[in-house]
Protein backbone atom coordinates (compact mmCIF):
# COMPACT_ATOMS: atom_id res chain seq x y z
CA UNK A 1 0.00 0.00 0.00
CA UNK A 2 1.32 2.99 -1.11
CA UNK A 3 1.39 6.27 1.49
CA UNK A 4 -0.34 9.34 0.39
CA UNK A 5 1.26 12.00 -1.10
CA UNK A 6 3.03 15.07 0.70
CA UNK A 7 2.80 17.00 -2.48
CA UNK A 8 0.66 20.00 -2.15
CA UNK A 9 0.73 20.17 1.58
CA UNK A 10 1.41 23.19 3.62
CA UNK A 11 4.69 23.51 5.12
CA UNK A 12 4.52 24.25 9.13
CA UNK A 13 5.27 26.94 10.82
CA UNK A 14 8.94 26.72 12.76
CA UNK A 15 11.23 28.99 14.83
CA UNK A 16 13.17 28.65 11.21
CA UNK A 17 10.67 29.58 9.33
CA UNK A 18 9.63 32.80 11.44
CA UNK A 19 12.60 35.51 10.49
CA UNK A 20 12.84 38.42 13.01
CA UNK A 21 15.68 40.82 11.49
CA UNK A 22 17.25 43.51 13.83
CA UNK A 23 16.49 47.14 13.57
CA UNK A 24 18.72 50.02 13.49
CA UNK A 25 17.95 51.20 16.48
CA UNK A 26 20.64 52.07 18.96
CA UNK A 27 20.44 49.35 21.43
CA UNK A 28 24.77 50.26 22.65
CA UNK A 29 23.46 52.81 24.00
CA UNK A 30 22.22 51.16 26.84
CA UNK A 31 23.56 48.35 29.62
CA UNK A 32 22.21 45.22 31.17
CA UNK A 33 20.56 45.95 34.73
CA UNK A 34 22.90 43.96 36.94
CA UNK A 35 21.00 41.43 38.79
CA UNK A 36 21.52 40.56 42.19
CA UNK A 37 22.64 37.03 43.48
CA UNK A 38 20.58 35.08 45.97
CA UNK A 39 20.73 31.57 45.57
CA UNK A 40 18.52 31.21 48.06
CA UNK A 41 16.10 33.74 47.68
CA UNK A 42 13.03 32.65 49.27
CA UNK A 43 10.36 35.16 48.19
CA UNK A 44 9.16 33.11 44.88
CA UNK A 45 7.61 30.32 47.71
CA UNK A 46 5.80 33.40 49.71
CA UNK A 47 2.10 34.43 49.06
CA UNK A 48 0.26 37.61 49.84
CA UNK A 49 -2.37 36.82 52.37
CA UNK A 50 -3.00 40.20 53.95
CA UNK A 51 -3.12 43.82 52.85
CA UNK A 52 0.14 45.62 53.48
CA UNK A 53 0.20 49.26 54.76
CA UNK A 54 -1.05 51.50 52.04
CA UNK A 55 0.24 55.49 51.57
CA UNK A 56 -1.47 57.41 48.87
CA UNK A 57 0.89 60.27 47.61
CA UNK A 58 -1.90 61.63 45.07
CA UNK A 59 -1.75 64.95 47.13
CA UNK A 60 2.30 65.19 46.79
CA UNK A 61 3.65 62.85 43.84
CA UNK A 62 0.22 62.59 42.11
CA UNK A 63 -0.23 66.46 42.18
CA UNK A 64 3.50 67.86 41.14
CA UNK A 65 3.00 65.50 37.72
CA UNK A 66 -0.22 67.67 36.96
CA UNK A 67 -0.45 70.17 33.66
CA UNK A 68 -2.57 71.87 36.16
CA UNK A 69 -1.52 71.31 39.91
CA UNK A 70 -4.84 70.91 42.18
CA UNK A 71 -6.56 73.94 43.22
CA UNK A 72 -6.72 73.48 47.46
CA UNK A 73 -11.06 72.56 46.67
CA UNK A 74 -9.60 70.09 44.79
CA UNK A 75 -6.83 69.21 47.15
CA UNK A 76 -9.62 69.02 49.59
CA UNK A 77 -11.41 67.18 47.88
CA UNK A 78 -9.11 64.07 46.90
CA UNK A 79 -7.89 64.35 50.63
CA UNK A 80 -11.34 63.68 51.90
CA UNK A 81 -11.94 60.63 49.71
CA UNK A 82 -9.03 59.11 50.84
CA UNK A 83 -10.10 59.30 54.41
CA UNK A 84 -13.92 57.90 53.19
CA UNK A 85 -12.08 54.92 51.56
CA UNK A 86 -9.40 54.09 54.31
CA UNK A 87 -6.35 55.20 53.65
CA UNK A 88 -4.94 55.85 57.25
CA UNK A 89 -1.22 57.49 55.55
CA UNK A 90 -1.70 60.02 52.93
CA UNK A 91 1.14 62.03 51.76
CA UNK A 92 -0.41 65.77 51.32
CA UNK A 93 2.41 67.79 50.31
CA UNK A 94 5.59 69.46 50.00
CA UNK A 95 5.38 72.40 52.43
CA UNK A 96 8.72 74.01 52.14
CA UNK A 97 8.08 74.11 48.34
CA UNK A 98 5.72 77.09 48.51
CA UNK A 99 3.69 78.55 50.19
CA UNK A 100 0.46 77.03 47.88
CA UNK A 101 1.56 73.46 49.72
CA UNK A 102 1.94 75.03 53.49
CA UNK A 103 -1.08 76.62 53.47
CA UNK A 104 -3.36 73.31 52.75
CA UNK A 105 -1.21 71.32 55.29
CA UNK A 106 -2.35 74.19 57.84
CA UNK A 107 -5.78 74.75 56.60
CA UNK A 108 -6.56 70.49 57.27
CA UNK A 109 -4.82 71.02 60.42
CA UNK A 110 -6.92 74.42 61.66
CA UNK A 111 -10.01 72.99 60.22
CA UNK A 112 -9.78 69.53 62.19
CA UNK A 113 -10.04 67.36 58.68
CA UNK A 114 -7.78 64.86 59.88
CA UNK A 115 -9.75 61.59 61.85
CA UNK A 116 -7.73 60.81 65.07
CA UNK A 117 -6.72 57.85 62.73
CA UNK A 118 -5.11 59.13 60.35
CA UNK A 119 -1.29 59.94 59.61
CA UNK A 120 -0.06 63.04 57.56
CA UNK A 121 2.76 62.85 55.77
CA UNK A 122 4.46 66.00 53.98
CA UNK A 123 8.49 65.54 52.28
CA UNK A 124 11.52 67.34 51.98
CA UNK A 125 14.82 67.58 51.02
CA UNK A 126 17.92 67.63 53.30
CA UNK A 127 18.41 71.21 53.36
CA UNK A 128 17.72 73.13 57.26
CA UNK A 129 15.88 75.41 56.32
CA UNK A 130 13.76 73.41 53.93
CA UNK A 131 13.88 71.07 57.03
CA UNK A 132 12.18 73.64 59.40
CA UNK A 133 9.75 75.04 57.40
CA UNK A 134 8.77 71.48 56.81
CA UNK A 135 8.64 70.69 60.76
CA UNK A 136 6.58 74.18 61.29
CA UNK A 137 3.90 73.14 58.91
CA UNK A 138 3.17 69.79 61.30
CA UNK A 139 2.42 72.27 64.60
CA UNK A 140 -0.66 71.13 66.05
CA UNK A 141 -1.22 68.05 63.93
CA UNK A 142 -2.28 64.81 65.93
CA UNK A 143 -0.49 62.63 64.07
CA UNK A 144 2.74 63.13 61.25
CA UNK A 145 5.69 61.95 59.46
CA UNK A 146 8.06 63.96 58.22
CA UNK A 147 9.68 62.18 54.60
CA UNK A 148 13.12 63.22 53.99
CA UNK A 149 15.04 61.97 51.17
CA UNK A 150 18.17 62.36 49.08
CA UNK A 151 19.43 60.75 46.28
CA UNK A 152 22.09 58.03 46.28
CA UNK A 153 22.61 56.64 43.05
CA UNK A 154 26.23 56.49 41.34
CA UNK A 155 24.96 59.16 38.77
CA UNK A 156 24.00 62.07 40.99
CA UNK A 157 26.52 61.67 42.85
CA UNK A 158 28.62 61.90 39.83
CA UNK A 159 26.93 64.62 37.72
CA UNK A 160 24.28 66.05 40.35
CA UNK A 161 26.36 66.47 43.72
CA UNK A 162 29.81 65.90 42.32
CA UNK A 163 30.37 64.45 45.75
CA UNK A 164 31.37 60.83 47.52
CA UNK A 165 29.55 58.18 49.21
CA UNK A 166 30.81 59.73 52.40
CA UNK A 167 29.29 63.36 51.46
CA UNK A 168 26.20 61.66 50.24
CA UNK A 169 25.70 59.87 52.73
CA UNK A 170 26.19 62.32 55.24
CA UNK A 171 23.34 64.40 53.89
CA UNK A 172 20.90 61.79 54.69
CA UNK A 173 22.49 61.65 58.58
CA UNK A 174 22.27 65.11 58.94
CA UNK A 175 18.79 65.71 57.67
CA UNK A 176 17.64 63.53 60.02
CA UNK A 177 19.60 64.72 62.69
CA UNK A 178 17.54 68.50 61.92
CA UNK A 179 14.38 66.59 61.55
CA UNK A 180 14.53 65.48 65.01
CA UNK A 181 15.71 68.67 66.41
CA UNK A 182 12.83 70.81 64.81
CA UNK A 183 10.55 68.21 65.71
CA UNK A 184 11.27 68.36 69.46
CA UNK A 185 11.54 72.36 69.47
CA UNK A 186 8.22 72.77 67.14
CA UNK A 187 5.78 70.10 68.04
CA UNK A 188 4.57 69.46 71.29
CA UNK A 189 3.20 66.43 73.10
CA UNK A 190 -0.61 66.07 70.82
CA UNK A 191 1.27 65.78 68.05
CA UNK A 192 2.25 61.52 67.55
CA UNK A 193 5.60 62.17 65.57
CA UNK A 194 6.97 59.18 62.71
CA UNK A 195 10.29 59.76 60.31
CA UNK A 196 10.66 58.69 56.66
CA UNK A 197 13.97 57.87 54.67
CA UNK A 198 14.02 57.41 51.00
CA UNK A 199 17.43 56.84 49.55
CA UNK A 200 16.08 58.15 46.51
CA UNK A 201 16.91 56.51 43.01
CA UNK A 202 17.23 53.07 45.13
CA UNK A 203 16.84 51.56 41.78
CA UNK A 204 19.70 52.32 40.78
CA UNK A 205 22.11 52.71 43.74
CA UNK A 206 24.14 50.11 44.84
CA UNK A 207 22.77 47.91 47.64
CA UNK A 208 25.37 47.85 49.98
CA UNK A 209 25.52 51.85 49.50
CA UNK A 210 21.90 51.91 50.03
CA UNK A 211 22.10 49.84 53.11
CA UNK A 212 25.17 51.94 54.68
CA UNK A 213 23.22 54.84 54.29
CA UNK A 214 20.26 53.24 55.60
CA UNK A 215 21.82 52.03 58.61
CA UNK A 216 23.46 55.41 59.32
CA UNK A 217 19.74 57.11 59.46
CA UNK A 218 18.73 54.33 61.88
CA UNK A 219 21.70 55.29 64.59
CA UNK A 220 20.78 58.74 64.49
CA UNK A 221 17.01 58.18 65.16
CA UNK A 222 17.34 54.83 66.54
CA UNK A 223 14.07 53.02 66.30
CA UNK A 224 13.34 50.37 69.05
CA UNK A 225 10.01 49.04 70.13
CA UNK A 226 7.41 51.73 69.85
CA UNK A 227 9.55 53.98 67.65
CA UNK A 228 9.36 52.56 63.89
CA UNK A 229 11.39 53.74 61.22
CA UNK A 230 9.89 54.28 57.51
CA UNK A 231 12.82 53.09 55.00
CA UNK A 232 10.67 53.83 51.62
CA UNK A 233 12.92 51.94 48.76
CA UNK A 234 11.83 54.45 45.45
CA UNK A 235 11.35 52.82 42.58
CA UNK A 236 12.19 56.63 41.22
CA UNK A 237 12.78 55.33 37.85
CA UNK A 238 11.66 51.58 37.45
CA UNK A 239 14.84 50.30 35.51
CA UNK A 240 14.75 46.29 36.04
CA UNK A 241 12.02 43.72 35.85
CA UNK A 242 9.64 42.62 38.81
CA UNK A 243 11.47 39.68 39.35
CA UNK A 244 15.28 41.75 39.93
CA UNK A 245 13.28 44.57 41.94
CA UNK A 246 12.03 41.98 44.53
CA UNK A 247 15.66 40.51 44.71
CA UNK A 248 17.09 43.97 45.98
CA UNK A 249 13.98 44.11 48.28
CA UNK A 250 14.72 40.60 49.67
CA UNK A 251 18.50 41.11 50.31
CA UNK A 252 17.19 44.98 52.16
CA UNK A 253 15.03 43.47 54.28
CA UNK A 254 17.80 40.62 55.37
CA UNK A 255 20.80 42.87 55.91
CA UNK A 256 19.26 45.88 57.74
CA UNK A 257 19.52 45.99 61.25
CA UNK A 258 16.89 46.31 63.85
CA UNK A 259 14.74 45.15 61.60
CA UNK A 260 11.53 44.20 63.92
CA UNK A 261 11.21 48.01 64.40
CA UNK A 262 11.68 48.75 60.41
CA UNK A 263 8.46 49.52 58.25
CA UNK A 264 10.14 48.52 55.07
CA UNK A 265 8.04 50.58 52.20
CA UNK A 266 7.95 50.38 48.48
CA UNK A 267 7.59 53.11 45.87
CA UNK A 268 7.60 52.15 42.53
CA UNK A 269 6.85 54.21 39.42
CA UNK A 270 5.67 52.69 36.28
CA UNK A 271 8.31 53.63 33.45
CA UNK A 272 8.57 50.01 32.41
CA UNK A 273 4.56 48.85 32.73
CA UNK A 274 5.33 46.67 35.74
CA UNK A 275 4.44 48.62 38.68
CA UNK A 276 1.51 46.94 39.85
CA UNK A 277 4.10 43.23 39.53
CA UNK A 278 7.02 44.91 41.25
CA UNK A 279 4.97 46.17 44.58
CA UNK A 280 3.15 42.56 44.30
CA UNK A 281 6.38 40.98 44.49
CA UNK A 282 8.51 43.20 46.76
CA UNK A 283 5.78 42.79 49.31
CA UNK A 284 6.65 38.90 48.83
CA UNK A 285 10.04 39.52 49.15
CA UNK A 286 9.40 41.76 52.96
CA UNK A 287 8.36 44.81 51.96
CA UNK A 288 5.03 45.80 54.23
CA UNK A 289 4.30 49.24 52.89
CA UNK A 290 3.03 50.75 49.57
CA UNK A 291 2.98 54.10 48.38
CA UNK A 292 1.36 54.80 45.12
CA UNK A 293 -1.41 56.99 43.71
CA UNK A 294 -4.78 56.11 42.92
CA UNK A 295 -5.09 54.57 38.80
CA UNK A 296 -1.52 55.46 38.80
CA UNK A 297 -1.67 59.24 39.13
CA UNK A 298 2.12 60.44 39.14
CA UNK A 299 5.60 61.43 37.22
CA UNK A 300 6.26 60.51 33.56
CA UNK A 301 3.98 56.84 33.38
CA UNK A 302 2.94 57.26 36.91
CA UNK A 303 3.09 56.24 40.45
CA UNK A 304 1.81 52.72 40.60
CA UNK A 305 -1.56 52.06 40.85
CA UNK A 306 -3.32 51.60 44.33
CA UNK A 307 -6.49 50.85 42.97
CA UNK A 308 -5.14 47.76 41.13
CA UNK A 309 -3.10 46.88 43.50
CA UNK A 310 -5.94 46.99 46.15
CA UNK A 311 -8.70 45.03 43.64
CA UNK A 312 -5.96 42.31 42.82
CA UNK A 313 -5.91 41.19 46.20
CA UNK A 314 -9.72 41.63 46.52
CA UNK A 315 -10.06 39.12 43.53
CA UNK A 316 -7.90 36.88 45.32
CA UNK A 317 -10.25 36.59 48.63
CA UNK A 318 -7.81 39.23 49.93
CA UNK A 319 -9.33 42.01 51.96
CA UNK A 320 -7.48 45.17 50.92
CA UNK A 321 -8.74 47.29 53.74
CA UNK A 322 -9.56 50.07 51.36
CA UNK A 323 -13.73 50.23 50.14
CA UNK A 324 -13.48 50.74 46.35
CA UNK A 325 -17.39 49.68 46.61
CA UNK A 326 -18.28 52.61 44.42
CA UNK A 327 -15.38 52.66 42.50
CA UNK A 328 -17.53 55.11 39.56
CA UNK A 329 -17.48 57.91 42.70
CA UNK A 330 -13.80 57.52 43.73
CA UNK A 331 -12.95 57.60 39.03
CA UNK A 332 -15.29 60.60 39.07
CA UNK A 333 -13.60 62.15 42.22
CA UNK A 334 -10.02 61.66 40.62
CA UNK A 335 -10.73 62.75 37.07
CA UNK A 336 -12.18 65.92 38.91
CA UNK A 337 -9.50 66.77 40.68
CA UNK A 338 -6.64 65.60 38.76
CA UNK A 339 -8.55 67.02 35.29
CA UNK A 340 -7.58 63.73 33.43
CA UNK A 341 -9.70 60.96 32.35
CA UNK A 342 -9.39 57.18 33.08
CA UNK A 343 -8.77 55.15 30.41
CA UNK A 344 -11.49 53.17 29.21
CA UNK A 345 -9.11 49.97 29.85
CA UNK A 346 -8.13 51.22 32.76
CA UNK A 347 -8.08 47.49 34.88
CA UNK A 348 -11.37 47.34 36.79
CA UNK A 349 -12.76 51.10 36.94
CA UNK A 350 -13.17 51.85 32.96
CA UNK A 351 -15.53 51.96 31.21
CA UNK A 352 -15.06 48.58 29.11
CA UNK A 353 -13.35 46.72 31.65
CA UNK A 354 -16.17 43.96 32.73
CA UNK A 355 -17.10 44.27 28.98
CA UNK A 356 -17.48 41.65 26.55
CA UNK A 357 -18.35 42.24 22.26
CA UNK A 358 -16.95 38.20 21.53
CA UNK A 359 -19.72 35.95 20.26
CA UNK A 360 -17.69 33.33 21.99
CA UNK A 361 -17.00 35.61 25.40
CA UNK A 362 -20.35 36.42 25.17
CA UNK A 363 -22.28 32.90 25.29
CA UNK A 364 -19.28 31.59 28.06
CA UNK A 365 -20.17 34.89 30.34
CA UNK A 366 -24.11 34.27 29.93
CA UNK A 367 -23.80 30.09 30.91
CA UNK A 368 -21.39 31.22 33.90
CA UNK A 369 -24.36 33.54 35.28
CA UNK A 370 -26.43 30.89 34.54
CA UNK A 371 -23.71 28.13 36.29
CA UNK A 372 -23.94 30.57 39.35
CA UNK A 373 -27.34 30.61 39.69
CA UNK A 374 -27.94 26.71 39.59
CA UNK A 375 -24.92 26.37 42.02
CA UNK A 376 -26.61 28.92 44.59
CA UNK A 377 -30.13 27.02 44.24
CA UNK A 378 -29.12 23.73 45.03
CA UNK A 379 -26.76 25.06 47.62
CA UNK A 380 -30.03 27.10 49.22
CA UNK A 381 -28.06 29.92 49.15
CA UNK A 382 -27.80 33.52 47.27
CA UNK A 383 -25.30 33.93 44.47
CA UNK A 384 -23.46 36.61 47.10
CA UNK A 385 -22.68 33.84 49.29
CA UNK A 386 -20.98 31.12 46.46
CA UNK A 387 -17.48 31.21 45.08
CA UNK A 388 -17.24 33.37 42.17
CA UNK A 389 -16.76 31.87 38.90
CA UNK A 390 -18.26 33.29 35.71
CA UNK A 391 -15.73 33.16 32.59
CA UNK A 392 -13.91 36.37 31.57
CA UNK A 393 -15.09 38.50 34.51
CA UNK A 394 -12.26 38.37 37.37
CA UNK A 395 -15.01 39.63 39.76
CA UNK A 396 -18.45 40.34 40.14
CA UNK A 397 -18.83 44.13 38.74
CA UNK A 398 -21.57 44.40 41.16
CA UNK A 399 -18.80 44.52 44.24
CA UNK A 400 -17.38 47.53 43.24
CA UNK A 401 -20.84 49.35 42.04
CA UNK A 402 -21.48 48.80 38.90
CA UNK A 403 -24.95 46.94 37.06
CA UNK A 404 -24.49 44.03 34.41
CA UNK A 405 -25.86 46.21 31.63
CA UNK A 406 -22.39 46.54 30.42
CA UNK A 407 -21.01 43.73 30.33
CA UNK A 408 -22.65 42.25 27.51
CA UNK A 409 -22.60 44.68 24.14
CA UNK A 410 -23.22 43.96 21.08
CA UNK A 411 -21.19 44.64 17.86
CA UNK A 412 -20.18 42.31 14.34
CA UNK A 413 -18.48 39.92 16.20
CA UNK A 414 -20.59 39.33 18.62
CA UNK A 415 -23.06 35.79 18.38
CA UNK A 416 -26.16 34.74 20.26
CA UNK A 417 -24.98 34.59 23.85
CA UNK A 418 -24.70 38.37 24.00
CA UNK A 419 -27.80 39.11 22.12
CA UNK A 420 -29.30 36.17 24.51
CA UNK A 421 -27.95 37.83 27.66
CA UNK A 422 -29.00 41.08 27.10
CA UNK A 423 -32.41 40.06 26.27
CA UNK A 424 -32.48 37.97 29.56
CA UNK A 425 -30.80 40.77 31.51
CA UNK A 426 -32.61 43.41 30.58
CA UNK A 427 -36.07 42.04 30.18
CA UNK A 428 -36.21 38.45 31.91
CA UNK A 429 -36.84 36.63 28.67
CA UNK A 430 -34.91 33.76 28.49
CA UNK A 431 -34.70 32.84 24.84
CA UNK A 432 -34.14 28.86 23.91
CA UNK A 433 -31.20 28.16 21.58
CA UNK A 434 -32.72 27.78 19.13
CA UNK A 435 -34.25 30.85 19.26
CA UNK A 436 -31.42 32.78 20.28
CA UNK A 437 -29.39 31.76 16.86
CA UNK A 438 -32.36 32.55 14.46
CA UNK A 439 -32.79 36.06 16.29
CA UNK A 440 -28.85 36.78 16.72
CA UNK A 441 -28.99 36.16 12.37
CA UNK A 442 -31.62 39.32 12.66
CA UNK A 443 -29.00 41.52 14.78
CA UNK A 444 -26.00 40.08 12.68
CA UNK A 445 -27.76 41.41 9.76
CA UNK A 446 -27.94 45.01 11.14
CA UNK A 447 -24.78 45.21 12.63
CA UNK A 448 -23.18 44.19 9.42
CA UNK A 449 -25.26 46.62 7.17
CA UNK A 450 -25.06 49.37 9.70
CA UNK A 451 -21.56 48.67 11.37
CA UNK A 452 -20.58 50.06 14.98
CA UNK A 453 -22.56 48.79 18.34
CA UNK A 454 -26.10 47.70 18.97
CA UNK A 455 -27.15 49.21 22.12
CA UNK A 456 -29.71 47.01 24.89
CA UNK A 457 -32.31 49.71 23.73
CA UNK A 458 -32.01 48.91 20.02
CA UNK A 459 -31.61 45.24 20.35
CA UNK A 460 -35.50 45.27 22.37
CA UNK A 461 -36.38 47.56 19.37
CA UNK A 462 -35.52 45.30 16.82
CA UNK A 463 -36.98 42.34 18.72
CA UNK A 464 -40.57 43.52 19.55
CA UNK A 465 -40.04 44.43 16.06
CA UNK A 466 -39.44 41.21 14.67
CA UNK A 467 -42.04 39.09 17.22
CA UNK A 468 -43.92 41.08 19.22
CA UNK A 469 -46.37 43.90 17.63
CA UNK A 470 -47.25 46.88 19.91
CA UNK A 471 -49.91 49.15 19.47
CA UNK A 472 -47.95 51.89 18.56
CA UNK A 473 -46.27 49.03 15.87
CA UNK A 474 -49.09 46.47 14.61
CA UNK A 475 -48.55 44.01 11.96
CA UNK A 476 -49.39 40.95 10.86
CA UNK A 477 -52.13 39.28 9.42
CA UNK A 478 -53.28 37.93 12.59
CA UNK A 479 -54.54 39.77 16.17
CA UNK A 480 -55.97 37.58 18.73
CA UNK A 481 -58.73 39.26 20.54
CA UNK A 482 -59.85 36.30 22.69
CA UNK A 483 -60.07 32.76 23.49
CA UNK A 484 -62.22 29.97 25.19
CA UNK A 485 -61.46 26.71 25.20
CA UNK A 486 -62.91 23.34 27.02
CA UNK A 487 -61.98 19.65 27.40
CA UNK A 488 -64.48 17.51 26.58
CA UNK A 489 -64.79 13.49 28.31
CA UNK A 490 -62.50 12.35 26.07
CA UNK A 491 -59.84 14.64 26.83
CA UNK A 492 -59.85 16.45 23.63
CA UNK A 493 -59.46 20.14 23.66
CA UNK A 494 -62.46 22.70 21.73
CA UNK A 495 -61.01 26.23 21.39
CA UNK A 496 -62.84 28.97 19.79
CA UNK A 497 -60.88 32.15 19.14
CA UNK A 498 -61.96 35.57 18.31
CA UNK A 499 -59.47 37.33 15.76
CA UNK A 500 -58.61 40.17 13.60
CA UNK A 501 -57.75 38.24 10.17
CA UNK A 502 -56.32 40.40 7.62
CA UNK A 503 -58.19 43.34 9.03
CA UNK A 504 -62.29 41.39 9.04
CA UNK A 505 -63.00 40.47 12.39
CA UNK A 506 -63.33 36.80 12.33
CA UNK A 507 -64.28 33.38 14.54
CA UNK A 508 -61.84 30.42 14.65
CA UNK A 509 -62.68 26.80 15.92
CA UNK A 510 -60.76 24.34 16.11
CA UNK A 511 -60.20 20.62 17.92
CA UNK A 512 -56.90 18.75 19.51
CA UNK A 513 -55.26 17.11 22.44
CA UNK A 514 -54.28 20.66 23.94
CA UNK A 515 -54.85 24.72 23.45
CA UNK A 516 -51.83 24.78 21.02
CA UNK A 517 -53.31 21.83 19.06
CA UNK A 518 -56.54 23.09 18.89
CA UNK A 519 -55.66 26.44 17.64
CA UNK A 520 -53.43 25.14 14.45
CA UNK A 521 -56.83 22.68 13.98
CA UNK A 522 -58.41 26.29 13.94
CA UNK A 523 -55.45 28.04 11.82
CA UNK A 524 -56.62 25.67 8.84
CA UNK A 525 -59.60 27.47 8.48
CA UNK A 526 -58.00 30.42 7.18
CA UNK A 527 -55.51 28.25 4.87
CA UNK A 528 -52.23 28.55 7.76
CA UNK A 529 -50.67 24.78 7.54
CA UNK A 530 -48.95 25.39 11.09
CA UNK A 531 -47.42 21.95 13.35
CA UNK A 532 -45.41 22.79 16.67
CA UNK A 533 -41.59 21.65 16.71
CA UNK A 534 -40.81 22.95 20.07
CA UNK A 535 -42.53 24.61 22.89
CA UNK A 536 -41.26 26.38 26.05
CA UNK A 537 -42.27 28.87 29.03
CA UNK A 538 -41.38 30.87 32.15
CA UNK A 539 -42.42 32.90 34.32
CA UNK A 540 -41.14 36.63 33.97
CA UNK A 541 -41.78 38.12 37.55
CA UNK A 542 -43.88 36.91 40.65
CA UNK A 543 -46.85 37.59 42.77
CA UNK A 544 -50.54 38.47 41.16
CA UNK A 545 -49.73 40.35 39.15
CA UNK A 546 -47.04 37.95 36.93
CA UNK A 547 -46.50 37.64 33.40
CA UNK A 548 -45.69 34.25 31.54
CA UNK A 549 -43.30 34.21 28.38
CA UNK A 550 -44.10 31.36 25.67
CA UNK A 551 -41.85 30.32 22.82
CA UNK A 552 -43.35 28.63 20.35
CA UNK A 553 -41.19 26.97 17.08
CA UNK A 554 -43.50 25.96 14.35
CA UNK A 555 -43.06 24.51 10.67
CA UNK A 556 -45.71 26.69 9.00
CA UNK A 557 -45.96 26.36 5.51
CA UNK A 558 -42.96 24.46 5.05
CA UNK A 559 -41.01 27.47 6.99
CA UNK A 560 -39.63 26.88 10.22
CA UNK A 561 -40.20 30.14 12.54
CA UNK A 562 -40.13 31.06 16.02
CA UNK A 563 -43.26 32.92 17.65
CA UNK A 564 -42.81 34.68 21.54
CA UNK A 565 -46.29 35.38 23.59
CA UNK A 566 -46.22 37.47 26.73
CA UNK A 567 -49.09 37.25 29.12
CA UNK A 568 -50.25 37.01 32.13
CA UNK A 569 -52.16 33.45 31.29
CA UNK A 570 -50.09 30.91 30.41
CA UNK A 571 -52.59 29.29 27.74
CA UNK A 572 -53.07 33.28 26.30
CA UNK A 573 -49.31 33.39 26.44
CA UNK A 574 -49.00 30.25 23.96
CA UNK A 575 -51.87 31.24 21.41
CA UNK A 576 -49.82 34.45 21.24
CA UNK A 577 -46.59 32.93 20.48
CA UNK A 578 -48.47 31.14 17.28
CA UNK A 579 -49.93 34.07 16.36
CA UNK A 580 -46.31 35.75 16.83
CA UNK A 581 -45.17 32.71 14.44
CA UNK A 582 -47.63 32.80 11.89
CA UNK A 583 -47.74 36.53 11.39
CA UNK A 584 -43.86 36.23 11.09
CA UNK A 585 -44.52 33.75 8.34
CA UNK A 586 -46.49 35.80 6.64
CA UNK A 587 -44.09 39.11 6.04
Amino acid sequence: MTSPSRVGRPTPITAATVRQRPTAMPVHKYGRYEAVDIPDRTWPDNRITKAPRWLSTDLRDGNQALIDPMSPARKREMFDLLVRMGYKEIEIGFPASGQTDFDFVRSIIEGDAIPEDVTISVLTQAREELIERTVESLRGAPRATVHLYNATAPVFRRVVFRGSRDQVKAIAVDGTRLVMEYADKILGDETVFGYQYSPEIFTDTELDFALEVCEGVMDVWQPEEGREIILNLPATVERSTPSTHADRFEWMSRHLSRREHVCLSVHPHNDRGTAVAAAELAIMAGADRIEGCLFGQGERTGNVDLVTLGMNLFSQGVDPQIDFSQIDEIRRTAEYCNQMEIHPRHPYAGDLVYTSFSGSHQDAIKKGFEAMEATATAAGKTVDDIEWAVPYLPIDPKDVGRSYEAVIRVNSQSGKGGVAYVLKNGHKLDLPRRMQIEFSKIIQAKTDSEGGEVTPAQIWSVFQDEYLPTSDNPWGRIALRSAVSSTSSDGTDQLTVEAVVDGVATTLSGTGNGPISAFFDALAEIGVDARLLDYTEHTLSEGASAQAASYIECAIDGRVMWGIGIDPNTTRASLQAVVSAVNRAAR
